[in-house]
C-alpha cells in the first residue's frame, strides 16, 4: 500500500488544479480580469446610447447631416480598424500586467516502459503528478518600464482611434456637402442650358423674319452646345459625388442614396478669432498630437526597459510532485527557493538594445514636434480659408443678384429687338458663372467651418447642429469616446 501525500504537498497540489481550473474559467468569463478592455468604449456614432451604441440606419430615406455623419462613424471600416487597433492595444496593456503575477503549471505523465538489464524486458509503468510555482520578486526596473510602455501605446492607440474618428467625421461631411453642392450645380447648369435653348430659339425665330444674321444664330447654336455639356459635366461630378458620399458611409457606391434639403450657408456676421489662442487650443485637443507625444513616453520607457534588462532579477519557485513505479513504492518530492539570474556577458546585444531604443525614441521625439507643428499649419490654414469663405459667401450672393438683374435687361432689349445676342449670351454666361460661384462659395465655408473644427480637434454633434439647424437632430453623445 503506497503512503499518502504529506499535508503540506496536498494543501500545494490542490491549490494549483484549482488554481488551474478555475482561474482560466473565471478569466474567460469575465474576458477582462484587468479591465483594460472596458477602458476601450464600444463603436459609436453621434446617436449612439449607452444601450445601443451603433444603431441600424435607414439608408432608403433622406439621410440628414447628422444621419450621414453617424452611420460612417458606425460603417466605415476605418472607424472598426481604429477601434480594433485600440482594444489590440489593450490587451497587451493586460499583458504587461499579468508580469506582476505568479505563475502556476500543473504536468501529468505516464508511460510504459520496458528496461532488460533491471526488469528482465519485462514492462512497466511509470506515473507522475507535479505543480510549479514561480515569482518574479525583483527585476530592477524591466517589469515597471515594460508595463509604462504598454500604458503609453494604449494611449497612444485610443488617441489614434479618436484622430480617426475625426477624419472620418470631416470626410463625411465634405462628401455629404459635395453631395449637396454638384447636386445644386447641376441645377444650375439645367438653368442654364433652359435659358440657352430659349435663346437660340429666339435667334432662329428672328433669323428666319430677316431680324438677325448668321453669326447670331451660329452664337446662339455655340452657346447652347456649351450649356450642354456643361450639364454632362455637372452629372459626371453628382455620379462622382456619389461614390464619394457611399464610401464615406461603408457602403457600395451603386447604392443610391438620398439627402434631406439644406438651408443656405449662413456666415455668421463679424467672425474673427486669434489665431494664436486657436493654435494652443488644437496643441492641448488634438488627438494625433496626443498619440506622438504617447508614442515618444513609449519610447522612453522603453529605453528604461533595454537599460534594466542586463541587471540581476530575483525569483521565487517552488513546486510538488509525486512520482510511481508500477510495484515500488510512490516517492514524493517538494522544493522552494530562491533565484538569482545575474546577467554577465550576452555578446554586447544589450548594449545595442540600448542604443536602438534611444535612437527609436528620438524618432518618436522628432515625429511629435512635427505633428505639432502641423497642427500650428492646418489652424492656421483653416482660419485662413473660413475667413476667405465667410467673405466669399455675401459677395457671391450680391454677384449673383446683380447678374440676374443684368441677364432679365439684356434678354428683355434681345427680345425687344434693341440689344445684340452678343451681349444677351455674354449676361447668360456670367448668370451661369455666378451661380456656380454661389453654390461652390456656400460649399467653401460649410467645409471650411467643419476643417477648422478638424484642426482644432473639436469635431462633435454640437457642430452638425450649427452647419445644418434644419436636418440635424439633438444629438445624445458626443462623437469621440
Amino acid at each position: 500500500m503506497t503512503p499518502a501525500f504529506p499535508a503540506s504537498l496536498r494543501r500545494g497540489a490542490l491549490f494549483a488544479a484549482c488554481a488551474l481550473a478555475v482561474m482560466p474559467a473565471y478569466a474567460g468569463e469575465l474576458g477582462d480580469p484587468f479591465g483594460t478592455l472596458a477602458a476601450v468604449p464600444p463603436l459609436a456614432g453621434v446617436r449612439a446610447t449607452e444601450t445601443a451604441p451603433c444603431q441600424p440606419a435607414d439608408l432608403g430615406k433622406p439621410l440628414s447631416l447628422a444621419d450621414a455623419v453617424d452611420v460612417a462613424l458606425c460603417n466605415n471600416p476605418q472607424t472598426r480598424q481604429a477601434w480594433a487597433g485600440a482594444r489590440a492595444q489593450a490587451a497587451q496593456f493586460g499583458v504587461a500586467q499579468a508580469a506582476y503575477l505568479p505563475a502556476v503549471s500543473a504536468s501529468v505523465s505516464a508511460s510504459r516502459l520496458r528496461n532488460e538489464a533491471s526488469r528482465g524486458g519485462d514492462p512497466y509503468s511509470q506515473r507522475s503528478l507535479g505543480a510549479d510555482l514561480s515569482y518574479v520578486l525583483f527585476d530592477f526596473g524591466v517589469r515597471s518600464a515594460g508595463l509604462e510602455n504598454a500604458r503609453q501605446l494604449f494611449a497612444a492607440a485610443a488617441a489614434t482611434r479618436d484622430a480617426t474618428v475625426q477624419n472620418i467625421f470631416l470626410a463625411a461631411v465634405q462628401a455629404f456637402f459635395q453631395k449637396q453642392a454638384s447636386a445644386a450645380a447641376l441645377e444650375a447648369s439645367l438653368q442654364s442650358e433652359k435659358a440657352a435653348l430659349e435663346s437660340l430659339n429666339a435667334a432662329d425665330a428672328r433669323y428666319r423674319v430677316g431680324a438677325a444674321t448668321p453669326a447670331d444664330r451660329l452664337l446662339a447654336r455655340t452657346a447652347h452646345a456649351q450649356a450642354v455639356l456643361n450639364r454632362i459635366t455637372a452629372e459626371g461630378a453628382v455620379k462622382t459625388a456619389q461614390g464619394t458620399l457611399a464610401n464615406a458611409l461603408g457602403t457600395e457606391p451603386t447604392r443610391a442614396l438620398a439627402l434631406a434639403p439644406m438651408p443656405p450657408a449662413a456666415p455668421e456676421a463679424g467672425f474673427e478669432a486669434d489665431v494664436t489662442k486657436l493654435i494652443e487650443e488644437a496643441r492641448t485637443r488634438r488627438p494625433d498630437l496626443a498619440a506622438a507625444a504617447a508614442q515618444f513616453r513609449a519610447a522612453r520607457a522603453n529605453v528604461d526597459a533595454a537599460q534594466a534588462s542586463h541587471l540581476p532579477t530575483l525569483s521565487l519557485g517552488g513546486g510538488a510532485g509525486r512520482s510511481q513505479v508500477s510495484g515500488q513504492t510512490a516517492y514524493d518530492s517538494s522544493n522552494i527557493g530562491l533565484t538569482l539570474t545575474i546577467p554577465i556577458f550576452s555578446g554586447f546585444s544589450t548594449t545595442y538594445k540600448v542604443r536602438a531604443a534611444e535612437a527609436q525614441a528620438d524618432v518618436q521625439a522628432a515625429r511629435r514636434e512635427q505633428v505639432r507643428l502641423q497642427v500650428a499649419l492646418d489652424v492656421w490654414n483653416a482660419y485662413a480659408n473660413l475667413t476667405t469663405a465667410t467673405q466669399s459667401v455675401k459677395t457671391a450672393a450680391d454677384l449673383l443678384e446683380s447678374a440676374i438683374q443684368s441677364e432679365k435687361v439684356a434678354a428683355g432689349r434681345y427680345r425687344a429687338g434693341v440689344g445684340s445676342i452678343l451681349d444677351l449670351l455674354t449676361a447668360q454666361t456670367a448668370l451661369a458663372s455666378a451661380r456656380q460661384q454661389r453654390i461652390q462659395a456656400g460649399y467653401n465655408w460649410f467645409v471650411s467651418r467643419a476643417t477648422l473644427a478638424q484642426a482644432m480637434g473639436a469635431l462633435d454633434s454640437g457642430l452638425l447642429t450649427a452647419l445644418a439647424p434644419q436636418a440635424a437632430a439633438p444629438a445624445t453623445q458626443k462623437d469621440r469616446p
